[in-house]
């Protein structure tokens, strides 16, 4: 560790925020650890946002309990928000103008929901889900409702509806695009999806390019899509993506494209400043992903280049999707892949996509925990495979570990 280290600076109390820091007092870092927090509360996991914490009487989902925390001896600064980082000086400005000097300082500002009309923030019964306060009200709200519509058809939109129909509510999906998670599976694992969702009775509405809402006078919401609209919603979520929160960094005049630019370390365009989690752009990908796997494992990275260790991150995408019941892992992006070929398993379908040399590119298994750990093997070894074994149920996938 570098003896001018005495003071680190995280701005975000979010996973990313919380592995950092966990990870910087691990390493042996016992100087002043001050955390800049929008929210009030403890660093917390967001995946169980869409499931348990609206499904069930669960507490907020905290990554350490809190002896651990208590050992961390953070400086919490929240709720406050970082309004500007003074890099000549290396100081972060607060919104009530305090000045925060830093010896290193960690941006993991996350993102924010997207929503597609701006309008749509003030009808009372439409909302977003982001944060542990989000899941609160919508728990609140589903517990009133008897019809919810979805706008989105992504990961967020599915979750949220598979959880609406375990409260046993009427749930429709609107989705802009022909199939649902299409930027990021392939056109088979999309139909599987879809149908797991219909034989769960949720309705589906695809391809619906124009999507419009309106306040009834009893404050419920219509959705006409493409022209068509149905019966008004008790309550309407949007998941619709997200925006990175690349504000600070880009007025910083630190260098972004999708997020912010990082090396395999962290390091970001100022050797003084890193990134981790959404707001950090992957380092060989060139995507920002809003995975758990992600925010923890690559801030985790993050915080040891920070105290000056050898570090770099080169784990594949990984994410995964509880829905209705079944547990959907995504190993790898959809880019590069040629052909795919589909196992038809007891447990589960698996999805493999491959290159022009049959080299592993993106996973998608079902209830397939198991394959989705031999995937990363072949991934990191870019093993080649015979795509008739991999269809062959009767084949045994472990003999390629």
């Amino acid at each position: 560790m570098t003896s001018d280290i005495q003071r680190i600076v995280v701005i975000g109390g979010g996973q990313a925020g919380g592995h950092a820091c966990k990870t910087l007092r691990a390493a042996g870092f016992d100087g002043h650890l001050v955390v800049i927090a929008e929210e009030p509360h403890d660093f917390y996991e967001r995946p169980p946002l869409s499931k348990a914490s609206i499904t069930a009487d669960a507490p907020l989902p905290r990554l350490f309990s809190a002896s651990s925390l208590a050992e961390l001896d953070i400086d919490w600064r929240r709720p406050q928000r970082a309004i500007a980082i003074d890099r000549a000086a290396q100081h972060v400005v607060l919104d009530d103008a305090t000045r925060l000097p830093y010896d290193r300082l960690l941006i993991a500002t996350g993102s924010r929901p997207r929503l597609p009309v701006a309008e749509w923030a003030s009808l009372d019964r439409v909302m977003t889900l982001r944060s542990w306060n989000d899941a609160c009200l919508l728990k609140e709200r589903l517990a009133n409702s008897r019809r919810v519509g979805v706008i989105g058809g992504g990961w967020i939109g599915l979750e949220v509806a598979s959880s609406a129909r375990q409260l046993g509510l009427q749930v429709d999906v609107f989705e802009r695009d022909p199939a649902l998670c299409g930027r990021s599976v392939g056109t088979e694992v999309a139909q599987a999806i879809r149908e797991l969702h219909e034989h769960n009775g949720v309705g589906l509405s695809l391809a619906h390019r124009d999507i419009r809402l309106s306040e009834e006078r009893d404050g419920r919401v219509t959705i006409k899509a493409n022209g068509k609209a149905p019966e008004p919603y008790d309550l309407v979520v949007v998941g619709t993506g997200v925006e990175i929160n690349l504000e600070l960094a880009r007025d910083a005049g630190l260098k972004t494209e999708y997020g912010i630019v990082v090396d395999a370390a962290g390091h970001t365009s100022d050797p003084r400043v890193f990134a981790a989690g959404d707001v950090a752009q992957h380092p060989h990908l060139g995507l920002c992903l809003q995975s758990w796997a992600y925010a923890q494992n690559q801030a985790r990275v993050v915080a040891s280049a920070m105290l000056g260790e050898k570090a770099h991150y080169d784990e594949p995408a990984w994410l995964w999707s509880d829905q209705h019941g079944v547990n959907i892992q995504i190993l790898g992006v959809p880019s590069g892949a040629t052909h795919g070929v589909i196992r038809h398993a007891p447990e589960g379908p698996i999805f493999f996509y491959l290159d022009a040399d049959h080299r592993l590119v993106q996973m998608v298994a079902f209830d397939q925990p198991r394959a989705i750990k031999l995937g990363k093997r072949w991934l990191a070894s870019q093993r080649v495979l015979d795509p008739n074994a991999l269809a062959d149920p009767d084949f045994e996938l472990m003999s390629l570990r």
